[in-house]
């Protein structure tokens, strides 16, 4: 046996330790690339951008790289839980950890904020979300002409606000958005831009659609974990008997299904169009463009129980004229909305979306919802 045939058979040995079958970074399962200098084990997309750190990241293959034995011990010495410990130690609650399901640019800045920076390896060090006030330039999608141009931007902990103004010496805000409205999430492809986050809120019982971004990547991450610690102070104040476990979900989130699919007017009578949909939480949304500013529609999906209901397929006799013959049906209290998908799969995907919401027990928020949507109808 070579003596690099013998490194990696130790390696396969470590990686079965507590932690190690996973990315240290994103959580993906059977990594297969290991840090030499910082001892972690993590996966292919993770250690692409271990290897643009080459000051503090040097990065090797589980099978095809040549190990030296002091790395192979220096692997088996630190390992994902021990750096864990050290370089996560003091993460705080709101900072969104992200996933093997997320950009590049989170995970980038993520990685560069743990082991780069070294944001987290000491409590009660002062990081730069958890400023009383945020100001600075974004580049923001104009609602009518589509054209991205330079905005002002201020988001302040003590009124619990986002602001953006269209001059940057301008005195009076272009929209002052409560933050406990506010979500936030990264859309690199659909904005077309790496940097690419939408900010939603109501707005008249309507969801606005703001699409931002920043050249620089750590400046659009810290815009967003910002945003996430001035909503966290804020729901600790509306809710002083909760814990931070309970409060963290209120946060911003990721959209539960985003794409295309085709629908028909409320007489059922019209010919279906294509629309894109996106699904928040009991929301579902359509759009003409998604890019647009504001949805042309809402539907809130209540409780089975409450006489909310979907079903696969289209009701008999139902005329479609679209290419898309995957039909769904969503019946609610007041009307029944009638969709179709381009293929079998995605029809299946949007259907157990659809039931995992209506199998879910309904908030007190949500029930508020209900009703602000209906007022609006």
């Amino acid at each position: 046996m070579s003596t690099n045939e013998r490194a990696i058979r130790a390696l396969k040995e470590i990686l079965q330790k507590p932690g190690n079958d996973v990315c240290a970074d994103c959580g993906a399962p059977d990594p297969g690339w290991g840090s030499c200098s910082l001892g972690v084990f993590i996966c292919l997309d993770c250690s692409g951008i271990h290897r643009n750190i080459p000051e503090i990241c040097k990065v090797k293959s589980l099978r095809l790289s040549h190990w030296e034995d002091h790395e192979v011990q220096f692997m088996a010495e630190n390992g994902n839980e021990l750096m864990k410990a050290k370089y996560e130690s003091a993460v705080p609650v709101y900072y969104y950890k992200p996933t093997l399901k997320d950009c590049q640019v989170l995970r980038e800045q993520w990685i560069r904020a743990k082991y780069e920076r070294k944001e987290f390896s000491k409590p009660g060090k002062s990081l730069t979300y958890e400023s009383e006030v945020r100001e600075g330039a974004l580049m923001k999608r104009g609602r009518d002409n589509g054209q991205f141009l330079s905005r002002r931007f201020v988001l302040s902990e003590r009124e619990g606000t986002l602001k953006y103004y269209t001059k940057y010496d301008a005195k009076e805000p272009k929209a002052v958005i409560k933050v406990d409205a506010i979500n936030a999430t990264f859309q690199p492809e659909k904005i077309g831009n790496p940097n690419g986050l939408q900010i939603t809120y109501l707005k008249d019982y309507s969801t606005r659609n703001i699409f931002v971004y920043h050249e620089n990547g750590k400046e659009i991450v810290d815009w967003f974990n910002s945003i996430r610690a001035v909503q966290l102070q804020y729901l600790r104040v509306a809710f002083p008997g909760a814990t931070d476990a309970e409060l963290i979900p209120k946060l911003t989130r990721n959209f539960l299904k985003e794409g295309y699919m085709e629908k028909t007017g409320p007489r059922q009578t019209e010919g279906f169009k294509k629309r894109w949909f996106t699904l928040d939480q009991r929301r579902l949304m359509y759009f003409k463009d998604p890019l647009d500013a504001f949805a042309k529609g809402e539907v809130f999906l209540g409780n089975n129980d409450n006489h909310y209901s979907v079903s696969a397929g289209l009701p008999t006799g139902t005329h479609c004229n679209g290419a898309w013959q995957h039909g769904i049906t969503i019946e609610t209290p007041d009307r029944c909305f009638l969709f179709t998908c381009e293929t079998e799969s995605d029809q299946q995907d949007w259907l157990k979306h659809f039931k995992n919401v209506m199998n879910a027990q309904m908030s007190p928020q949500d029930y508020t919802m209900e009703a602000l949507l209906k007022h609006r109808h």
